[in-house]
């Protein structure tokens, strides 16, 4: 095998893995989503969701489509930002059924 053959090769395998981290992501994004529904816990903005989804299936990127960096960026903001809206159990001085929504800015 000549060095483009070899450059090739090496450039598939890399963007085969690349895909398979965006599509096991976007598995988690959507279980993710489907166990906050159950739970009866917020999941931030719907549009989030899905524009994550859309991004990663539409063909338009920022970067070319055989570098899933940018889509599994998009995918890991969306992700962040639905368990930002979580709910979380009652801090130190607060009643025992008082919950309340973790900011995404929070440290906690």
């Amino acid at each position: 095998m000549d060095s483009t053959a070899t450059l090739l090769v090496i450039a598939a395998v890399v963007a085969v893995v690349l895909l398979a981290v965006a599509v096991v992501l976007l598995v988690r994004l959507v279980r993710t989503r489907r166990t906050l529904q159950r739970a009866g816990l917020p999941t931030g903005p719907r549009w989030v969701f899905w524009g994550a989804v859309a991004y990663l299936v539409l063909p338009t990127d920022l970067l070319p489509d055989p570098v899933y960096l940018d889509d599994i960026a998009v995918l890991l903001l969306a992700l962040r930002s639905m368990r930002a809206g979580r709910a979380l159990p009652p801090g130190p001085g607060e009643p025992a059924g008082a919950e309340r929504l973790k900011s995404p800015w929070s440290s906690r």
